[in-house]
């Protein structure tokens, strides 16, 4: 590896880390750069989980004060991502690679909608709920939904915040903060159990990992700190343009 990747690996776990910790979609930066310097897909996907868990774990911890008092509430959701982020790494393993290959743009093309179209979803659904969020935590939904987020962030990832935090901010009383608090622990479960997987079961690019996981320890304490001053659609336009290129690259290599 060259000084010149690594630097670019490093810069682009800063701005998965700050990303994630903020919005969500951070992997839509770190993954296409991965495979821009020639992973396969599959080995890039798993580099891309290991490299940029560091950065969620650093993103919950600047979030730690919305989490107090929490425990129970963690413990289940913790479950149900935890689940989630290993059956997704098994079928990643264990379904052919040209199946990734064919679902990934359009996976990705998901994600840039739900970037695009979430404040719409979540104003539009929380307005159904009302401003005070009376109605309480709705375990019925946001425990299943973390699951299934979870099984796409074990198979894919990029796009898991963005949905968690849709979900969460729908599903879960309180502020955005809140939500986006519990959005960075389980998005990190996710990772972590699927991570377990991955480094059970195949290869992966560690140096990559390394650079990248650097850089999103960085960009996770950025964004807790400084994130929540930033515009949200600055941070939406990035990932949509980096989400286009990355959906480019797939057609045209």
């Amino acid at each position: 590896m060259t000084a010149f990747e690594a630097v670019a690996l490093i810069l682009a776990g800063m701005a998965a880390g700050t990303l994630n910790t903020v919005v969500g979609s951070g992997s839509l930066i770190t993954f296409p750069v991965l495979l821009a310097m020639g992973y396969p897909p599959v080995l890039a996907n798993v580099t891309n989980n290991v490299g940029v868990l560091p950065g969620s774990l650093s993103g919950a911890w600047a979030y730690r004060e919305h989490l107090h008092g929490q425990g129970k509430l963690l413990a289940l959701l913790i479950t149900c991502a935890g689940a989630g982020g290993v059956l997704g790494a098994v079928l990643l393993l264990n379904l052919p690679a040209s199946v990734f290959d064919a679902v990934v743009p359009a996976l990705i093309l998901f994600a840039c909608l739900l970037v695009v179209l979430g404040p719409l979803m979540k104003n539009r659904l929380a307005g159904r709920r009302g401003p005070t969020g009376a109605s309480g935590d709705r375990l019925a939904t946001i425990g299943p939904g973390a699951f299934m987020t979870a099984v796409y962030g074990g198979y894919f990832g990029a796009g898991q915040g963005i949905i968690l935090l849709s979900l969460l901010s729908v599903g879960m009383s309180g502020t955005l903060h809140r939500s986006n608090a519990f959005k960075n622990v389980l998005g990190a479960s996710a990772n972590i159990f699927a991570a377990i997987v991955f480094l059970s079961a195949t290869h992966i690019a560690w140096a990559a990992a390394g650079f990248i996981a650097v850089g999103a320890v960085i960009g996770g304490q950025i964004g807790g700190r400084l994130g929540k001053r930033l515009p949200p659609s600055a941070y939406r336009l990035i990932i949509v343009a980096v989400g286009i290129t990355a959906i480019t690259y797939f057609y045209i290599k």
